[in-house]
């Protein structure tokens, strides 16, 4: 497979010049001829090229006529935070980290996309995308937002009725307001960092949403780890008990924003959160985790898991 780039304006001579260089085409001249009797000489579009070996000349101008130009991947895995995002795609040469981060920030851009939000933390929907060679990141950045704002509404089309819905951003249901869409990502994106176990989403999702509805902190650790910017890093005692406006343990409430890009199950998991009345979870040191519907029973399952693993752990109070 050869890869060439056709710069904008190169016009058809310099575009056959760049073929031949690049032995996609042969030098004959009568290549121009064929590309006027085609109908293309005009219609040939700049852009990123890649040519299969022993490819007809026809076949080359149809695909430089169509735009068939070189797509590149770019991955953002769930639960991916805005600085993960940044670094993603200061790697794949999409732009540099700081630019990412001052456009996710810009307030005048954000209103562009159509969001009121301080950030675009937790708007950046984790998935596979493509995009040619020399995409902006004005570009790449809007194509998430938009992708998170679809499976936003298709996913509270699905879940219409549900317990955590209502019928506005004023609406009382179940004894609780009804979740704005900043809200219900926010909550989303806590249950991504909490669990990666698809099974435990929904019950994590009720955790938290019983403990909104009973004026109880959410008491998350992820939060502390966001707020504190202590990522990859084991909290402390003191981290729990410093506040900062995503730490759950000190503040009632969600936390002022999303903490990172929730998946798709996530927010699911949020419009239609499990049916049992749990309000405690511990980890049980093999990736999931117990949960209890009581103090009494949440602390003994606490010292059950304090056992296993030796004095205090993260994640072992709820």
């Amino acid at each position: 497979m050869a890869t060439v780039d056709i710069p904008p304006g190169a016009g058809l001579l310099g575009i056959r010049k760049i073929l031949v260089r690049a032995r996609i085409v042969s030098p004959d001249p009568r290549f121009i001829l064929f590309a006027k009797l085609m109908g293309t000489a005009k219609r040939l579009k700049a852009g990123e090229y890649a040519f299969a070996p022993g490819m007809s000349p026809r076949a080359v101008l149809m695909q430089l006529a169509a735009g068939r130009t070189v797509r590149h991947a770019i991955t953002i895995p769930e639960g991916s935070n805005l600085y993960q995002v940044a670094d993603i795609l200061q790697a794949g040469a999409w732009g540099g980290r700081e630019d990412v981060l001052r456009l996710a920030t810009d307030p005048g851009f954000i209103r562009g996309l159509g969001l009121s939000a301080a950030s675009l933390e937790g708007y950046l929907f984790p998935d596979t995308y493509f995009f040619e060679k020399g995409a902006g990141l004005k570009a790449i950045i809007a194509s998430m937002v938009r992708h998170m704002r679809q499976v936003l509404a298709a996913e509270k089309t699905a879940a219409r009725g549900q317990p955590s819905l209502g019928s506005g951003p004023t609406a009382v249901v179940d004894g609780m307001p009804a979740l704005t869409d900043y809200q219900l990502l926010t909550l989303a994106s806590i249950v991504e960092k909490e669990t990666a176990l698809a099974s435990e989403r929904p019950l994590v999702a009720k955790v938290f949403l019983n403990r909104l509805r009973s004026g109880m902190k959410l008491q998350a650790d992820p939060t502390v780890i966001y707020g504190a910017l202590k990522f990859g890093t084991p909290l402390t005692k003191v981290d729990l008990e410093t506040p900062t406006p995503y730490n759950t343990y000190t503040n009632l409430g969600l936390p002022v924003g999303p903490i990172c890009s929730p998946g798709r199950a996530s927010i699911e998991a949020v419009l239609r959160p499990s049916s049992e009345d749990f309000y405690y979870f511990v980890s049980q040191n093999d990736g999931t985790h117990y949960f209890s519907r009581n103090l009494s029973e949440h602390n003994r399952a606490v010292s059950r898991y304090r056992e296993r693993v030796g004095g205090h752990g993260a994640g072992a109070s709820r």
